[in-house]
């Protein structure tokens, strides 16, 4: 590595967001440090005789207002959303590719699922009245990288792109690619993670998680750290960010919203919870290293949040250990406790929530959750204030992946 690239920093300048809880980060962000709970009744047509019932749903977002429709023929609802979500992000950093060098921009998105609901539609037309039924874009259009394909696609974008096909610690894993891809000399990187899984093939696919919440009223569906938790919500949705070179950032113009100060992973195995308490921890330790700062300078932890005591207990612990005694004073919040768990798109919208909530000095709450059986200072009811500097996002995977990232704020902000 040059010294030129040991000197190039990956920074935030730009946020788009397709959440259930609001479309674009203000939106998004006004309902989130409100604490609004939008679970709700699942609608999607074929949803309705399933025992899972209630799940965070986008409601607010019409694609044939945002995509062009050569592009929606082609592609799934969760290609829809980061395409959305992606310029979103480019439109916020005010960012203009530079028509000589394509290949200065980059694309990179994590997906757990892929487009099942058009998969499944193309199946069903393929045995119901034969192969010549069946679309050419059924062999890319539910493909785990049709969203990076597309946006680079429809942006010009020739740098290095990739797709991390994996669970939810994916979205974290997603923006630890490109922030090396910029390190290497990437002048940016479109990244994100959105997902769709309510459809009713995808929804086969989560009954088989034992961790999947079953209940039936959306207040209580979805209740992490709580005495009363009973599993996860699934959500769908996501976040896409821009993350650019400081330099070339600063060099534009550009404003820098935080920075991507370090990030660790590690792997204990699918619904192994106790064990995730030494891989959660150690994903920690690795990520506070690579930013250089103690325990103390965290100012708030968005926490992974399963809603499972087992898994709950085990990340609670896994902080302790990680941070130790300062664990039980850290603000933890848990956002995604109104929306939905939302798989790799999940860590993704906390990500955004972080900077947002480090732009505004203000710690958003935990929908629904009143009451905390484990030694944790998270934040419930309402919204306060506070000075937040430093952001700890924790991400776990069903299949046994752990991810933290650490999210610092513009210094010169």
């Amino acid at each position: 590595m040059t010294s030129r690239q040991q000197g190039r920093r990956a920074v935030v300048t730009g946020l788009g967001v397709v959440a259930p809880n609001g479309v674009g980060a203000d939106a998004f962000w006004k309902a989130t440090r409100q604490g609004v709970s939008v679970l709700d009744r699942i609608s999607r047509d074929g949803c309705a005789d399933f025992p899972l019932r209630i799940a965070g749903q986008v409601r607010d977002f019409a694609p044939q207002d945002a995509i062009d429709s050569r592009f929606l023929v082609q592609t799934d609802r969760f290609t829809h959303y980061a395409m959305a979500a992606a310029d979103l992000a480019v439109a916020d950093a005010g960012f203009v590719p530079d028509p000589q060098d394509p290949f200065g921009v980059g694309v990179v998105t994590a997906a757990g699922s892929g487009g099942g609901e058009f998969g499944q539609r193309e199946l069903q037309q393929l045995w119901g009245q034969g192969p010549q039924f069946v679309g050419p874009y059924q062999s890319i259009a539910w493909f785990y990288a049709a969203s990076t394909g597309q946006i680079s696609i429809r942006g010009g974008y020739k740098g290095p792109c990739g797709v991390v096909a994996s669970d939810e610690a994916g979205g974290l894993d997603a923006l630890a690619h490109a922030a090396r891809a910029i390190r290497r000399g990437t002048d940016a990187v479109v990244v994100g993670a959105a997902e769709a899984p309510l459809a009713p093939y995808s929804m086969v696919c989560q009954l088989g998680y034992p961790e999947l919440s079953l209940a039936e009223d959306p207040a209580r569906a979805y209740l992490p750290f709580s005495p009363a938790a009973t599993g996860f919500a699934p959500a769908e949705g996501g976040a896409m960010l821009l993350l650019e070179d400081e330099e070339t950032a600063r060099a534009r113009g550009a404003r820098v919203r935080a920075r991507l100060a370090g990030h660790g992973a590690t792997f204990t195995g699918a619904s192994r919870w106790e064990d995730s308490r030494a891989g959660l921890a150690h994903a920690v330790r690795i990520a506070l290293e690579e930013a250089r700062i103690s325990p103390e300078e965290i100012d708030v932890v968005f926490a992974d949040a399963l809603g499972v005591p087992a898994a709950d207990r085990a990340e609670a612990l896994a902080l302790a250990d990680a941070l130790g005694t300062y664990a039980e004073r850290v603000p933890v919040t848990a956002p995604k406790a109104g929306i939905g768990r939302a798989y790799c798109g999940a860590p993704m919208l906390d990500v955004a929530a972080a900077v947002l909530a480090m732009e505004d000095g203000i710690l958003p709450p935990t929908p629904n959750v009143t009451e905390v059986c484990h030694d944790l200072a998270l934040v419930t009811d309402r919204a306060r204030p506070a000075e937040l500097r430093t952001a700890l996002v924790l991400s776990r995977g069903l299949m046994g992946s752990n991810a933290a990232l650490v999210v610092r704020r513009d210094e010169r902000g």
